[in-house]
């Protein structure tokens, strides 16, 4: 969701800021992070994140990610 907010494909985001803003562990985010970037969806480094593969990202991720932009989408425009 931030990529779609920002206006590059690279962003600053750190474990520690997603962890709190998803109520996970640090630990969590690390996996997670870990697992994407072996799948080449991502690249993570010192804080910033990089989206390799967009439409591969989507598909990864549950079906609630499109329903929330549909509705950002309707809400703001």
């Amino acid at each position: 969701m931030t990529h779609d907010r920002v206006s590059s494909d690279e962003f600053p985001l750190t474990h520690e800021f997603l962890s709190q803003m998803l109520g996970v562990r640090r630990a969590s985010v690390t996996e997670v992070a870990g697992s994407l970037q072996k799948q080449g969806l991502i690249s993570y480094r010192r804080g910033r994140v990089a989206v390799l593969d967009r439409a591969g990202l989507e598909a990864s991720s549950c079906e609630c990610y499109g329903v929330i932009r549909g509705e950002f989408d309707r809400l703001v425009g």
